[in-house]
């Protein structure tokens, strides 16, 4: 079922808009900063990919607060909205994808003090503010792929005629407590994310936020909105064979799902935006599950890793893929994955874009997402036709 993408938004550390983010993208420029959130002397890792938005200090430091993952999320669902021409009396709800929630504002609550309350954790407020008017809001705390699996929740809605619009959303904020379970099972301590990398070390966290608006086409031209994109289709799976590394059957069902559902061979893909987190099983895992449902055709598919910008923006990164590969068609350009000079064996001979952006005739993105647990889920993105 092809349904309309008529707004799109994100935040991260690249970039407080989608055009600037996608702009500094394909210029090849980094959000990595020493750790700002807490005590980089309590960890081996120094760095992370965060959002310069933390309040100063008289002394020039700047201090954790609480809510940030929410004024991020708020912000996205605004401009997205905006873009969508969307008012109150339309058929709606929205679902929030996550992999940590406001888990960083609990912290501060419990270590420092800071006001926060329990029903923050579920973003009703937060999305009801940026809105304006009261609307159903579910929350799904799903690991990594989180908000891509709010997006094919999202097609089920419409698909079911139960919302004619869905506004998707995801959010993170990194966390001492995730960062801190990172650092100790990292072999090495990264110094920045080197996705599909020979000499990749581990994971580093970033922080986003990202929204779009999902809706049925009948929809649109009652409304003078204007389609940015299509979504095609979004392929899912749960192998629920470990508590965190990849299964590849899993995620190879996953793609094979999404192209199913999009109707299109992997020969038809013009992209892939891999979930490339840097870490030496889940790069693997993820290129032979490539491998085994693209074949030969893999190497001739460009693919962008774009956590070596943003870092592992958790249950955002889906969405994060997502609002990139639109702006990726509407451009026709590639951004690069930086920290690349040599692919891990699993990757060789694919087509991993690097050094520099790329002009390249686009129609079809796929874009992958995979968590903790097994949770896959992979998107298809179309190009509308000039």
């Amino acid at each position: 079922m092809r349904l309309a993408i008529t707004g799109s938004a994100m935040v991260t550390s690249v970039g407080p808009d989608k055009q600037t983010g996608f702009d500094a993208m394909c210029r090849g420029v980094s959000g990595r900063t020493t750790l700002q959130g807490f005590p980089a002397q309590r960890f081996n890792a120094k760095y992370a990919y965060e959002i310069a938005d933390r309040p100063a200090q008289a002394d020039g430091s700047t201090a954790d607060a609480t809510l940030r993952a929410s004024a991020w999320l708020r912000d996205a669902i605004v401009a997205a909205v905006r873009e969508a021409k969307l008012g109150p009396d339309e058929d709606l709800c929205v679902i929030v994808g996550t992999g940590l929630r406001e888990l960083r504002s609990l912290e501060l609550f419990w270590t420092e003090g800071q006001e926060f309350s329990l029903p923050a954790l579920h973003f009703e407020a937060a999305v009801e503010q940026a809105l304006g008017f009261a609307v159903p809001v579910m929350t799904v705390c799903n690991a990594c792929s989180a908000s891509n699996y709010a997006l094919a929740m999202a097609e089920d809605l419409i698909a079911n005629g139960r919302y004619q619009c869905v506004v998707v959303a995801g959010c993170d904020a990194i966390t001492e407590s995730m960062f801190g379970l990172l650092d100790r099972v990292n072999p090495e301590p990264p110094e920045m994310v080197q996705p599909f990398e020979r000499a990749r070390k581990g994971v580093l966290m970033g922080e986003g936020a990202a929204a779009l608006v999902l809706e049925n086409p009948g929809n649109v031209a009652r409304r003078g909105a204007r389609v940015q994109a299509w979504s095609r289709g979004v392929g899912t799976s749960c192998d629920a064979n470990h508590e965190t590394a990849p299964d590849m059957a899993g995620i190879a069902r996953a793609i094979a799902d999404a192209h199913q559902r999009a109707r299109l061979q992997p020969r038809d893909i013009d992209l892939i935006v891999v979930h490339g987190t840097g870490t030496h099983l889940n790069d693997a895992t993820e290129a032979n599950a490539l491998r085994h449902v693209f074949g030969a055709a893999i190497s001739s598919v460009p693919i962008s890793g774009l956590k070596s910008m943003t870092g592992h923006t958790s249950g955002s990164s889906g969405l994060v893929g997502v609002v990139t590969a639109i702006a990726s068609l509407r451009a026709q350009t590639i951004a690069p994955t930086l920290n690349f000079s040599s692919p891990m064996a699993e990757a060789e001979g694919m087509l991993i874009v690097h050094d520099r952006a790329l002009q390249h005739a686009m129609t079809y993105v796929q874009v992958n997402a995979f968590g903790f647990g097994g949770v896959n889920a992979v998107a298809i993105i179309e190009k509308v036709a000039a």
